[in-house]
Order: structure tokens, then sequence, then C-alpha cells
């Protein structure tokens, strides 16, 4: 029987876990908006533009067909395909790792650890990669999905010391991975005060995403200290984009230490 595999999560892009200060940019895909034609577009953009991963999941899904876009990637793509699951039933062996996420900025016991217990038999039998993450929701100007599917509040925007300490919370509570999130549709990014402050807070590992929709976003939240960079509501609208967001990542990595 294969056994789920707790790993850092830079090392399913080829690098080790010492290497994670480098910039790395994650396209995320919602099963929910994506169609086969669009799925062909972006991954002929992610392979030019040097896309690092493929976050596959939603808040609300209601498409059927998950479990078939991400045998469709795997099969026309080496991008390594990570599930952003929106509760336990989101769980597809074909696919290279899923983020465990624990939703440590709010007090939903569900979300906290109830999924996890019902989805633990079969992550163990699914053989996935599994990235142990402290999921933190951002205020990001409206209610998303998330918060509402959720029942948490989102920490408040202008509050990076609430951020800051939850996210240390987590990492002594073992968690290997931080994901700063304003939502799908945010009206504005996590702001660059928040993502500094967790930085200088933690030394594990830093997602960040939601409302990233202009290059200067992007290069605002990984000046402040994010490793990965999510990107999904804007491409959805203007694939291109992937373009534009690639290009400041390699700015990063060409003056980034490359230990």
């Amino acid at each position: 029987m294969p056994q789920p595999r707790n790993t850092n999560l830079f090392s399913a892009a080829g690098a080790p876990a010492t290497a994670y200060r480098r910039k790395h940019l994650a396209v995320l895909l919602d099963p929910d908006h994506l169609t086969v034609a669009r799925c062909q577009e972006i991954l002929a953009l992610s392979h030019r533009h040097g896309v690092d991963f493929f976050f596959m999941g939603g808040s609300l899904i209601s498409n059927p067909d998950q479990t078939s876009f991400v045998s469709y990637i795997k099969q026309h793509s080496s991008i390594p395909v990570i599930l952003f699951p929106s509760s336990g039933l989101y769980i597809d062996a074909a696919a290279d790792g899923l983020l465990l996420l624990s939703l440590i900025s709010g007090r939903n016991p569900d979300f906290l650890i109830g999924q996890h217990v019902t989805a633990a038999p079969l992550l163990k039998s699914s053989g996935l990669a599994l990235y142990s993450t402290g999921y933190l929701l951002i205020d990001s100007g409206r209610q998303t999905t998330a918060s509402y599917m959720s029942g948490t509040t989102p920490i408040p925007h202008d509050k990076p010391s609430i951020a800051a300490c939850t996210a240390l919370a987590g990492q002594m509570l073992g968690l290997q991975h931080m994901y700063l999130d304003g939502g799908s549709g945010a009206m504005y990014p996590v702001s660059p005060a928040m993502i500094q402050a967790v930085r200088q807070a933690v030394d594990v590992p830093l997602i960040v995403g939601g409302g990233v929709n202009t290059a200067e976003k992007a290069e605002a939240a990984w000046k402040a200290g994010a490793d990965v960079l999510v990107v999904g509501n804007h491409i959805e609208k203007q694939p291109q984009f992937i373009s534009e967001v690639s290009a400041v990542k390699e700015r990063f990595n060409v003056v980034l230490p490359q230990a």
C-alpha cells in the first residue's frame, strides 16, 4: 500500500528545501472555471514562461471533472500538480501532491482538524506527497467564497501582527508551510506589510495568493518575502498575465543566491 509522504513543497520542483528563498510561481486552476481549450492555452503559456506548480482546486467545486483535468495535465505537462482542497472529498491520486491545509486563522474545528480526520485513511492510501500548511485567510475588501464556506472571519488586512503571531504558532505546532490568502476575486492583495511581518516571524516557506492582478503587485509580494506567489482568478480572464508575472519572478531569481 502506498504511503503519504510529508515533505517540503519545493522538492516537487526539483529544488532542495534549502533553496526556498528563490521565488516560485503557482497557477491556481479552478475546475469550475476550466475548459479543455483554456487548459491547453494555460499549459502552453506555463511551459513557455517557467511556471513552477499548478494548484488545482477551489473553495466551491461543483464540476465533477476535476479528476479528468488532473489526468489531462499530467498527460501533457511535467509541471507538478498540487491539489488545493476545499474539503476532504477532493483527493486525486493522479496528482503529485496535496496541500494539507489547516485553517489556523479561524476557529472552525472542521477546517482546523475535522476534515483531516475524515480524509486521513484516503490520504494514507493515496501515496500523495502531503505538504502540511497553515492556511490564513486575510481580509481583502469583500467576503470571499473561502471565508463564507469555512464560516470564519479573515484576519484584518491592517493587522500584520495578528497574522505573524498566528503563523508563528502554526510553525511551533509543526506546520511546514504558511499560506496567506486573500481569496479568489479579492479586491486587493495581502499587503506587503503583512507578508513582511509573517516572513520575519517564521522561517518556513511562505505562499501568498489572492488579488494579484498586476506585475507591480506581484513584485511587491515577492519583495516583501513571499516564496511562492499564487495567481488564478486574473489568469482565468487574461491568460497572458502568466508571461508578465513570470518575467517579474525571473528578475528576482537572477539576483538572488542559488543556494
